[in-house]
């Protein structure tokens, strides 16, 4: 079943604290923006940041933003998309256009994915990679990292180039080796509906031991919708479900962990509006 195919999950029990949506993609939810916010504040998810792959959706992000308060954007060009444009540059020209503009709070997602992309892509992924952390660093923006498959040569990448004071690991996919190696650089590490997946002990060992100060929570939406919903379409309106499976990984209480996340996600992002 595809991400977007099947009915719609049906809303959690709302959160009593409010926490943010730290990674989703409104546009390819499709419907309307305005109703998936109100849906989502409604089971107190009350900040999303809208993430941009491409300069199309990085100019729908951005433009959101700046009609919602509530609503964060990142700009950058996919890992995936590098390899196929014929012009990086011009492409990064555009991002860097975007990155000025107060509403975008982030650079990403960038990164590596060695997953979909083979060995031919790899060259090029690398030099897109660090032109955004270039761009993060002199914009002041938050860097957000796709990482699939690439660990070891996100982290050589990161250390050359020199990481931007704010990092985060979004959709965090290591264990709880790389989980001590991302705290003792300071890098957040956003959890997605894939820790509530069986098969991914490695997420919930990793969750156990990361700073609370170093935690996000993320859909991903319409993607990694989580369990028992998964190949449903996610939304942000579901992160209650992976604010809960991760205070009961972290045996932390809901609330206390969700003021948290919130304060993260204001050090990270900055304020609403």
């Amino acid at each position: 079943m595809s991400p977007r195919e099947g009915s719609a999950p049906p809303d959690p029990e709302p959160l009593t604290t409010a926490v943010l949506d730290s990674h989703t993609h409104l546009d390819v939810q499709g419907g309307d923006p305005a109703a998936a916010l109100a849906r989502a504040a409604a089971v107190g998810v009350t900040r999303v940041v809208q993430v941009g792959c491409d300069v199309p959706s990085s100019v729908w992000a951005a433009d959101l933003a700046a009609s919602y308060p509530s609503v964060a954007a990142t700009v950058a060009i996919h890992p995936n998309d590098v390899p196929g444009l014929t012009d990086l540059d011009a492409a990064l020209a555009e991002i860097e256009k975007l990155a000025a503009r107060p509403e975008v709070r982030g650079i990403g997602e960038t990164g590596l994915d060695y997953y979909r992309t083979g060995p031919e892509g790899v060259a090029a992924q690398e030099e897109s990679f660090r032109a955004h952390i270039q761009l993060a660093k002199q914009y002041g923006k938050a860097l957000v990292i796709h990482d699939r498959d690439a660990h070891d040569d996100v982290f050589r990448v990161l250390e050359s180039e020199g990481a931007p004071e704010k990092v985060v690991f979004h959709c965090y996919s290591g264990d709880e080796a790389m989980a001590r190696r991302c705290a003792d650089a300071g890098y957040v590490m956003s959890f997605a509906g894939t820790l509530t997946f069986k098969n991914a002990q490695n997420l919930r060992d990793a969750a156990a031991v990361a700073p609370r100060e170093l935690l996000l929570v993320e859909t991903d939406g319409p993607y990694l919708t989580p369990m028992p919903y998964r190949g449903r379409p996610n939304a942000p309106y579901l992160i209650p479900l992976i604010v809960r499976a991760l205070a009961e990984v972290r045996g932390e209480d809901v609330d206390e962990l969700s003021a948290a996340l919130w304060a993260t996600g204001e050090r990270v992002f900055g304020p609403c509006g």
